[in-house]
Formats: structure tokens, C-alpha cells, sequence
């Protein structure tokens, strides 16, 4: 029986960009929860935006025998004249794109979309999508793209490796719960880091009481914002304290460094949902790739609950073999294990991130009065058992990782 042919269509493929360590794993057999993992579709055609200096496009096509074509409408029909692939496989992440007044990326997400449905469309023939991270910097685009999804059909998937990732420690929240406080911190900017840390949260509270009821505002502040907002009582230095010693081992100011990192500058961004919930992600005083944690306080509860969700060894790579393994998943069954409603919010949820830094008020979000109901998703996330295979100590392989060297070796 033939494997799913799959349409990669992507900005800039260079080492350690999304194409790279999205497509390792589509090429080569991978580790995803201790096991070897094969992938159950097979990808047939590339398109690349752009050509960087160090570009891997090229010499991976020629390795596995995939023709780089100049045009998606090309990628798609695999140099033909009608649809000739059964998923598409969208990352627009990495290369160089246009910053506009707000400090977005304008990353082509939108036009990347816009391209493979116009070609879904003329074949009448429904494909699974996946869109890497948000739909669009602009909310209005992400919506637009989501309507169209629908409109035509088409199994959409969208978002990030980050809430794929193994939590330590383990941490499951009851059902039908509600919250008293609830945080995440990272540790990046705001807008490529930011993203994970709203996609997280949502995650974490998504399945509450009522499922999520949307966004009625959300308020960026920076340091001293932030601080003053503490005193005031609309977030909790307790429960962020706790965040962080889910990843340290013991309490840590946010708005104090870490050892070792860079400085960057605590900030917030504290979410009104439209049920009455406020929840908080904060940007840690100094830089770190790989800070993603969680706490919560239940109410009727008095003790945190925490954890970080550890990404593995060589940063944030191995996170990737989840997403790859999720995506997968939706190609072959055509639905997404998750809803795309979340990416959706998250989308609008960081561009008014964004409009509220440029503008230095809070941001009113009408258009995020949606709600959505969750799924269980625990078959996609990481339990850390990869990590007894793919060691701190294994050496970060500079071209394409395949399962098979890690096994061989064990």
C-alpha cells in the first residue's frame, strides 16, 4: 500500500530552521517516546522561498530524490497540471521577511495557504494542511485563512512543538477544573516566543470548566508595569516563583538573572478571557531558549502546581520529533489532534500582544469572543522516554538525524 505523498512547501531550509528539523524527521526514520519511528507518509516535492547561503534544500533533494519546483501551483501537482500530492505541509518560519511598525515578521503564511487552497480548490478534492506556528502576524489574515480552511473543507492543523514536549514533573490537571491563578514564563521575545508561551497557556486551561470561553482583553506591560500589577494583585509572584523552580529546583524571581544567561528584561502580558479568568505569561528577566514553565493555583486549593515542559537534549530540536509525529498523525487520519481553534486564538491573542507594546495600552479582542472545546491529545506529547536513547551526552548531528544511529548505538 503507497504512503500518503506529502507537498513540503516552506520560506528557508538551513541547519536548525523549522524545515530542517521538521523534515529530518519526515525523511528519516525518528525517535518519538522511546520508539523508532517510521514515517507513514512520504514527501515527493519541495518549494522553497528562499535560498540562504547555507542552504540545505538543495543537497537534501538531491540525497532523497525530491525535485525543487519554483512555484507551489508546481509543488502541489508535482510538476503536472492538477493536484498530485495528499497533504501539504506549510512552514513559514525563518528567512528574510519584512518587520513591520509593530515589530511583526511578515512571514508568508497567508500567501503560502492562500497558494495550496487555490489548488485544493480547482481539484475538488479536500487535503490535510499543517501550518507551522500562527496562521498570520495579522489577525484579520489568520482569520481569513482559517474561514477558507473551512469553507473548502480542508483539515487543518496548525502550531508549535512546544506543548508537545515531555512535562517534568508530571503534571495533569484534574477535570472540570477552575482556576484561582495561572501562569506560563519563557524566556524569548516577544513575538517568536511569545506565541509558544500563549499556545502553552491555552493548552493548560483550554479544558476547564466550559472549555475556552475566548479573549476579551489582553494587556502588555513591561518591567515596572509588570511589578505594579503584582502589588495590585492581578497576578501572583508566588505562583511565578513556583514556575520557576519547576525548572530550576528552587524559587526564582522573574525579575531576577539566571546564572550564565544574558539580559534581557522581564515583561508581561496578562489575558482577560471572556468567563472572567485572568491568566499571565511573563518574560523572565534573562534569556534562555528552552525556559517553558507552568503553574497554576485550582481554586477550593491552596498548594502550585508546576512544571516546565523539557524540550530534551540539543535544545529545542528534539521537540520537533512530537510535532513531526502529531503531523503526521493528521495527514494520515485527516483531523488534527487538537483543535486549529487554539492556534486561531493564539494568533489574535499575539497580535494584540504586539499592538498593545507598539501603543502602551491594553488592547480590547471582540473578534476572540469564540470558544472552543478541547481533545485529549496525551498520544502526541513526549513521556521523556526518547531521552534514555538520545542522551545530553549524544553529539547534535549536523545534517539530517535518523533514528537508526541512536539504536544501533544502544
Amino acid at each position: 500500500m503507497s504512503r500518503p505523498k506529502v507537498a513540503a512547501i516552506f520560506t528557508s531550509f538551513f541547519y536548525r530552521s523549522h524545515a530542517h528539523v521538521i523534515l529530518e524527521n519526515f525523511l528519516e526514520p525518528y525517535i518519538f517516546c522511546g520508539e523508532r519511528i517510521v514515517s507513514p507518509v512520504e514527501v515527493v516535492s519541495f518549494y522553497a522561498d528562499q535560498f540562504p547561503d547555507k542552504d540545505m534544500a538543495r543537497e537534501t533533494a538531491k540525497k532523497y530524490g525530491i525535485p525543487i519546483y519554483g512555484t507551489i501551483r508546481e509543488a502541489m501537482c508535482c510538476g503536472g497540471d492538477r493536484l498530485a500530492v495528499d497533504a501539504a505541509l506549510s512552514i513559514a518560519e525563518h528567512g528574510d521577511y519584512p518587520v513591520n511598525e509593530f515589530g511583526q515578521t511578515e512571514y508568508p503564511h497567508k500567501r503560502f495557504f492562500d497558494e495550496i487552497s487555490a489548488v485544493v480548490r480547482e481539484a475538488g478534492r479536500p487535503v490535510p494542511v499543517f501550518n507551522d506556528k500562527h496562521l498570520s502576524h495579522l489577525w484579520i489574515e489568520a482569520k481569513e485563512l482559517y474561514d477558507v480552511a473551512r469553507e473548502s473543507n480542508v483539515p487543518l492543523m496548525a502550531g508549535s512543538s512546544v506543548p508537545l514536549a515531555q512535562r517534568s514533573p508530571a503534571l495533569e490537571l484534574p477535570d472540570n477544573y477552575e482556576f484561582e491563578d495561572v501562569l506560563v514564563i519563557h524566556g524569548g521575545p516577544i513575538e517568536a516566543y511569545g506565541f509558544h508561551a500563549f499556545e502553552l497557556l491555552l493548552s493548560m486551561v483550554e479544558s476547564r470548566r466550559g472549555g475556552e470561553s475566548g479573549i476579551a482583553r489582553v494587556d502588555f506591560l513591561d518591567a515596572d508595569a509588570l511589578k505594579n500589577a503584582a502589588d495590585e494583585g492581578r497576578w501572583s509572584i508566588e505562583v511565578a516563583d513556583a514556575a520557576m523552580a519547576a525548572e530550576r529546583g528552587s524559587p526564582h524571581s522573574v525579575f531576577e538573572l539566571v546564572e550564565g544567561e544574558n539580559e534581557v528584561g522581564a515583561h508581561g502580558v496578562l489575558v482577560t478571557h471572556r468567563d472572567g479568568l485572568k491568566s499571565m505569561i511573563l518574560r523572565s528577566a534573562s534569556y534562555s531558549d528552552t525556559r517553558w514553565n507552568f503553574a497554576c493555583r485550582l481554586k477550593g486549593e491552596s498548594k502550585i502546581r508546576a512544571t516546565r515542559w523539557h524540550v530534551g537534549p540539543w535544545q529545542n530540536r528534539n521537540l520537533f520529533k512530537a510535532l513531526s509525529h502529531a503531523i503526521q498523525d493528521h495527514f494520515v487520519r485527516g483531523r488534527a489532534p487538537y483543535p486549529v481553534e487554539r492556534t486561531l486564538m493564539v494568533s489574535g491573542m499575539l497580535d494584540a500582544a504586539m499592538k498593545s507594546q507598539h501603543r502602551g495600552a491594553p488592547v480590547d479582542t471582540p473578534d476572540l469572543s469564540f470558544g472552543y472545546k478541547t481533545r485529549n491529545f496525551d498520544a502526541m506529547r513526549e513521556n521523556g522516554n526518547s531521552w534514555k536513547i538520545i542522551t545530553e551526552d549524544s553529539p547534535q548531528p549536523p545534517g539530517i538525524d535518523t533514528a537508526n544511529s541512536w539504536l544501533s548505538s544502544k
